[in-house]
């Protein structure tokens, strides 16, 4: 993964279609359904920090973690100072406390492709949500990878921008090699273009259930994306609420 360097320029006007105001809505009423609402959230992958910023409309205070410094720039200015924002990767977050939950959004899991690397997020998470506390996130469906982005080309235009997503998808992996090209206008005749190359895998929810389970977690419940329905074989997002089972005692002994 790239980090998502000349990307994260980019991000917020690719991501138009994403009702963010709508999102950090439903992931509270899936806190306020299976447990209570928040007062801080770990936003992990935090990306520009569009979520973070609706949380705090609702009186939540949110902490952003992410890998790439770029996107926290644009976070930065988005939110000023009010958020605390972490250039970490999410594999070894280290905060300086306890949330009451967090949350990792908009299949931000689907690019780390070894299951290492997704036990070793849940373990890290499990050390910072308070006991009982909620993990909420959400990931690329199988199906997905398979049928809807598979080895499909994607072209994105604005006024100023064009964006071609490329897809190739490996069956026995149930990866997909993405690549962007972004052709950016400078003048009336010139554009400069711009590539990112990322990797996203699809889990089985098996393999998420076993991971969660071996690092901390149980799973309360898997949600279709955006609503309280249990997914349908073509279903494109899954939302996992996962639940700490960190005792009080094991967080005292900080373990």
């Amino acid at each position: 993964m790239s980090g998502y360097g000349d990307f994260a320029s980019f991000y917020d006007a690719l991501m138009t279609d994403v009702d963010y105001a709508a999102r950090a809505a439903y992931l509270l009423k899936l806190f306020e359904r299976h447990s209570t609402r928040p007062r801080t959230v770990l936003d992990i992958a935090c990306g520009s920090g569009s979520l973070c910023a609706e949380f705090l409309k609702h009186g939540v205070d949110p902490i952003g973690v992410d890998a790439s410094e770029s996107m926290l720039m644009c976070a930065r200015e988005k939110l000023g100072a009010e958020v605390l924002l972490l250039e970490q990767n999410m594999c070894n977050m280290d905060l300086y406390g306890t949330v009451d939950g967090a949350v990792c959004i908009l299949d931000s899991l689907n690019h780390l492709c070894k299951t290492a690397q997704l036990a070793a997020v849940f373990n890290r998470a499990r050390l910072f949500i308070e006991p009982n506390g909620l993990f909420i996130f959400d990931v690329n469906t199988p199906y997905k990878h398979r049928e809807v982005l598979g080895n499909h080309t994607f072209v994105t235009e604005s006024d100023d921008m064009m964006c071609v997503w490329r897809n190739r998808y490996c069956k026995r992996t149930g990866e997909v090699a993405i690549q962007l090209d972004f052709f950016v206008e400078e003048t009336a005749d010139t554009y400069t273009r711009y590539v990112e190359s990322v990797r996203e895998r699809a889990y089985s929810e098996n393999t998420l259930r076993r991971l969660l389970q071996q690092n901390g977690f149980e799973t309360v419940a898997v949600y279709a994306d955006m609503t309280f329905e249990a997914p349908a074989p073509d279903c494109e997002r899954w939302v996992f609420v996962a639940r700490s089972t960190r005792t009080a005692e094991q967080a005292k002994r900080g373990e």
